[in-house]
């Protein structure tokens, strides 16, 4: 972060750096406040110890009002690549000693202040209740304790319990194989301590806190919510405050439920291009989500995914749920006596090199399965010409007559094929029964997805 303050300053930039370690949604955040014209993070994100990501927004005068503060698509992306691709020696750039600006804590008491304004301030009604829910908190070994305990404690949480192994910022993340709340193992620390104090939830966060993983106890035991299930439940508790006349978007590949909930509260819905760089892009975009644990819960104030504000939306339904004597599993079995079982899972191939990833690709598109699941394809759609008035993308979306779907593409960072699978039971009083015919068809599924990519 320094070295880029110092070339910046030297390209004869106005350079501002934030004051210290800091999670990528006040960065964001400041983007927009400050009506600058371009963030930079630099951030390991969930990524394993080697790596840092080089995160950029554009804001002011470089794009239009809707892209301010989003995450840089084509042509600015591959502007930048090129850029960095023309530097022949390091040595060669140019940087500034001195001349940038470091911001003061006001810009960091800002954010806290409007996110925790999310939610309405602790008064009689709801600060017994909200000091009775009790939290145990994990940043992951990463930059968010500080901004996520102040955000809570402030909306009148004050009972939070943070894993104290996990929560000082270690580069080397050492007591996790991967930093990502979606990893297996990842939650363990946290689960334990949750089980140790019985607290009514889990909130943990990647290491730069843009996005948020929620653990409660459903059918007894602790289990993290898959990010489709978190967006449905965050969606559910905003739809009844959108504004009219608002959108609701998530991800091509995350679940369709956010489409129907959408419907049944007279909201615009959208399903984008993967990532939140197409997300918030969105316009009158009230509430995003995508499968991968990232939502967007607060678009006026960051137009990224925010783990933080997240945080506070999430304690303030367990703390709401908890008061009238429901959890949130209850929350859930809601949502799909309303909107149906939407049951979602994800399938992957590990391919030696980018060019094994191509050919595979390539025969998916050429030669598609005939059947899946046992039931008839119904729909063949290859997204490199683009459907649904999307820009062309890599990818294979499959639909078949008893309603599931199937979307195949490449990784965008490992030599992967990801494959996204939903299937869809209708709305019915026996959740039970509903829920274990959805898990057999996903299990047909999913066999069949494994057989198609040779797995």
């Amino acid at each position: 972060a320094l070295d880029t303050a110092a070339v910046l300053t030297a390209a004869g930039h106005e350079a501002m750096l934030l004051p210290r370690l800091l999670p990528t949604p006040v960065l964001a955040y400041v983007t927009r406040a400050l009506n600058t014209d371009a963030g930079i993070m630099v951030t390991a994100s969930h990524n394993p110890p080697q790596d840092n990501g080089y995160k950029v927004y554009l804001g002011g005068r470089m794009v239009d009002e809707n892209a301010r503060g989003v995450q840089i698509v084509s042509p600015h992306d591959t502007e930048i690549s090129a850029r960095i691709a023309a530097i022949s020696s390091i040595s060669a750039v140019d940087r500034a000693k001195e001349g940038w600006t470091v911001l003061g804590e006001d810009v960091v008491d800002e954010y806290v202040a409007k996110v925790a304004s999310l939610v309405p301030s602790p008064a009689a009604d709801n600060a017994e209740r909200r000091a009775a829910t009790s939290l145990v908190l994990t940043p992951l070994h990463g930059v968010g304790a500080d901004t996520v305990e102040r955000v809570l404690d402030r909306a009148g949480f004050t009972q939070l319990h943070p894993v104290p192994e996990q929560r000082e910022p270690d580069p080397r993340f050492p007591t996790v194989a991967f930093p990502n709340p979606e990893e297996k193992g990842a939650m363990d620390l946290a689960v334990a301590l949750a089980t140790k104090v019985d607290a009514d939830a889990v909130i943990a966060n990647d290491p730069d806190t843009d996005r948020c993983a929620v653990a409660a106890v459903i059918d007894g035991r602790w289990t993290t919510l898959h990010g489709d299930r978190l967006g449905a439940l965050l969606g559910n508790h905003l739809a009844a405050g959108a504004p009219s006349g608002s959108r609701f978007a998530n991800s091509i590949v995350s679940s369709q439920i956010l489409g129907a909930i959408a419907a049944a509260h007279s909201l615009g819905y959208a399903a984008t291009l993967t990532g939140f760089k197409w997300i918030a892009r969105e316009q009158h975009l009230a509430f995003g989500y995508e499968e991968a644990l990232g939502s967007c819960v607060a678009p006026d104030l960051v137009r990224d995914k925010d783990g933080i504000s997240t945080a506070v939306l999430v304690a303030e339904m367990v703390s709401a749920l908890k008061a009238a004597g429901l959890t949130l599993a209850d929350a859930l079995d809601d949502l799909d006596r309303t909107y149906g079982v939407h049951l979602t899972r994800q399938v992957s191939a590990r391919l030696g090199d980018s060019d094994e990833v191509a050919a595979l690709m390539a025969t998916l598109l050429a030669a598609p399965p005939d059947t899946l699941g046992g039931s008839p394809i119904t729909a063949n759609d290859d997204m490199n010409a683009g459907i649904d008035g999307l820009p062309p993308t890599s990818g294979l979306r499959l639909k078949t007559a008893a309603g599931d779907r199937v979307i195949v593409r490449p990784s965008g960072t490992d030599p992967k094929i990801k494959s996204y699978l939903e299937v869809i039971e209708p709305p019915q009083e026996d959740l039970k029964a509903a829920r274990a015919s959805a898990a057999e068809r996903m299990d047909r599924l999913a066999s069949d997805v494994r057989s198609a990519l040779g797995i």
